[in-house]
């Protein structure tokens, strides 16, 4: 297919491969996030606690966000090279990983308050983190055809 045929194509929501394939990407995007962010976290939170909120919080979106397209480059160095890699990384999930890192930081402020891991708040920020892009990252597949892994 050529590219104007793939942007002519009738889009949907119906198609079950499509949400699998999303699912697995938005799955190895949240790894890369969760390790970063949540890592800044509980640094801050041992060596740092008097550090505000929004200032942990940018900061843990930060090092999710390189954290993760440093685990897609990775992954992707088995099939292109290192500027290929980086480059795919970046301009596929970035707006996937920013809106994951939003989700999850948004979920850990509201479920207590601020920047705080305890252990019941990882599976509900995971969630968030995993639900706010899949949506997009299926779109992306389906419509373009284009994902990281």
């Amino acid at each position: 297919m050529t590219n104007a045929e793939i942007l002519e194509a009738p889009f949907h929501w119906r198609c079950a491969k499509t949400w699998r394939a999303s699912a697995y990407n938005t799955s190895w995007c949240l790894l890369g996030c969760a390790i970063g962010d949540l890592g800044a976290i509980f640094w801050f939170q041992t060596y740092s606690p008097e550090t505000p909120a929004l200032v942990v919080m940018g900061i843990a979106m930060a090092c999710g966000i390189a954290t993760s397209i440093a685990l897609e480059t990775c992954i992707l160095l088995g099939r292109m090279g290192l500027r290929a890699a980086l480059s795919t990384a970046l301009g596929m999930s970035l707006a996937s990983m920013i809106a994951m890192e939003a989700a999850m930081n948004l979920t850990d402020f509201l479920l207590v308050g601020g920047a705080h891991l305890t252990w019941w708040v990882i599976p509900p920020m995971l969630l968030a983190g995993f639900l706010a892009p899949w949506p997009y990252n299926y779109w992306r597949l389906k419509k373009f055809n284009q994902a990281c892994h």
